[in-house]
């Protein structure tokens, strides 16, 4: 009598392998989301003062002088007809104090000539004052504060420089290390957040039915 048996082999569902791929990418995805979440909540502060002054800065020459004061023009643009720097530098020194009062402290940061505009301004340590001058007389054109130079120190952060008075600008240095690495993370794991669960629901397996295997090898016997 002839006797049929089936054999019994183990068979690797397609299902379990896309089972296991699609755990993984949502343990990464929960890895990034939480990467994500605390480093904007502990950085919410420094980014939200950075985006701030960044518009500021890049808006500083379109607000009519309220942040950056507009460059004044002089009576020559010749430098041969300019006064010597050290005469130059006396009339600031002598503008702000007129201003100011005699007994105030100033510390020069740096000259910026302007030989187009027949101007010369002088930089401040000290409450970011400046002045411009003629460059041909020495006459006062303008006294002002620099605001942009004090959105510009918050900006890069050697404001904390300024205020522990460190010159190395080893703090500046430290946070603009910090927050430019935190800025890349910040955006790597939000490009994830946004690419990941579209690429889970790419790789999502169809549902299709799947032939049951038979229960058991019990000889199939013709009649």
């Amino acid at each position: 009598m002839l006797s049929l048996r089936y054999t019994s082999r183990p068979l690797t569902s397609p299902a379990v392998t896309d089972s296991t791929k699609r755990q993984q990418q949502a343990r990464v995805l929960r890895d990034f989301r939480k990467v994500h979440r605390l480093t904007g909540a502990f950085l919410f502060v420094f980014f939200f003062v950075i985006s701030v002054t960044g518009l500021l800065l890049g808006w500083k020459k379109h607000t009519g002088g309220l942040i950056l004061a507009k460059t004044h023009t002089g009576t020559s643009t010749n430098l041969k007809d300019w006064l010597p720097v050290d005469s130059l530098t006396t009339n600031a020194f002598k503008a702000v104090k007129d201003s100011l009062g005699a007994d105030v402290t100033l510390t020069l940061d740096r000259i910026d000539m302007r030989p187009d505009k027949g101007t010369v301004k002088f930089l401040f340590v000290e409450e970011y004052l400046g002045v411009q001058l003629d460059g041909a007389t020495g006459k006062l054109l303008h006294l002002e504060t620099r605001r942009a130079d004090f959105i510009e120190n918050l900006h890069d952060g050697s404001i904390l420089d300024r205020v522990f008075g460190v010159d190395s600008g080893v703090l500046k240095v430290i946070y603009s290390t910090i927050m430019g690495v935190a800025l890349l993370i910040f955006t790597i794991t939000g490009f994830w957040l946004w690419y990941g669960p579209k690429q889970m629901k790419q790789d999502k397996p169809a549902m299709a039915a799947q032939p049951r295997a038979p229960r058991s090898g019990r000889p199939i016997r013709p009649v």
